[in-house]
C-alpha cells in the first residue's frame, strides 16, 4: 500500500493488519505529534520491497523518546545508521519491539526505559529521508507491523476530549 499525501494519520494507522497490536504507546517518539512523511507499506514477501515502518518529520538533533515502557535490546550501528530497539513491557510472547533510526543512542542494551524517556537524538539526514526524519518501526518476532497502531486514539486524534463552557445558554 502506498500512502497518498492526503491520508490522515488516523487513515494511515487503520490501513493495516495490526488489529492485535495493543495501543500501549503513551507518547509519540518525537515527543509532539509530527507529520507522517511516509506511511507503512508491508512487503508482500519476507524479503520483498516495502516500507517496514513510518517516517516521521524530525530535525537532526531532535530528541527521540520511547513510546512505551520497556527494555533496550539494541543500541548501535546497522549499515552505517544508528538504531535503537526497545522491547515493550507487557505485550505478550513474543513481546513487541519498536525500532528508531537514524538515532545517536543515549541508552545502552539492557537499560529499562519508561514511556517518554529519551533514547537518543535524530542523526543527520540520509538517502532514506533526505529532508530529515525518524524512521519508526514495529515487529512481533519476524513480522513487521504498523507502529502507528501502538498509539491510542487520543494520541492519533490530537489529544483527549475536553468540555468547554457554554455561555449564554439557559440551564435545563
Amino acid at each position: 500500500m502506498s500512502m497518498s499525501m492526503s491520508m490522515s494519520i488516523q487513515e494511515v494507522a487503520t490501513a493495516s493488519d495490526s488489529a492485535a497490536v495493543p495501543a500501549v504507546a503513551r507518547t509519540w517518539p518525537t515527543g509532539g505529534r509530527p507529520a507522517v512523511l511516509r506511511g507503512w507499506a508491508p512487503p508482500a514477501t519476507p524479503y520483498g520491497p516495502g516500507h517496514r515502518g513510518v517516517d516521521l518529520a524530525a530535525a537532526p538533533g531532535a530528541a527521540v523518546r520511547a513510546v512505551a515502557a520497556g527494555r533496550v535490546t539494541f543500541a548501535g550501528r546497522v549499515a552505517g545508521r544508528g538504531v535503537v530497539s526497545v522491547e515493550l513491557a507487557g505485550t505478550g510472547t513474543p513481546p513487541l519491539r519498536t525500532t528508531y533510526e537514524p538515532v545517536r543512542a543515549s541508552v545502552a542494551k539492557g537499560d529499562e526505559v519508561a514511556a517518554g524517556d529519551p533514547v537518543g537524538t535524530v542523526e543527520a539526514p540520509s538517502a532514506h529521508c533526505p529532508a530529515g526524519c525518524l524512521h519508526w518501526g514495529l515487529r512481533s518476532a519476524d513480522t513487521y507491523l504498523n507502529p502507528l497502531s501502538l498509539l491510542p486514539p487520543w494520541l492519533l486524534n490530537g489529544g483527549p476530549s475536553r468540555l468547554l463552557p457554554v455561555l449564554g445558554v439557559p440551564l435545563p
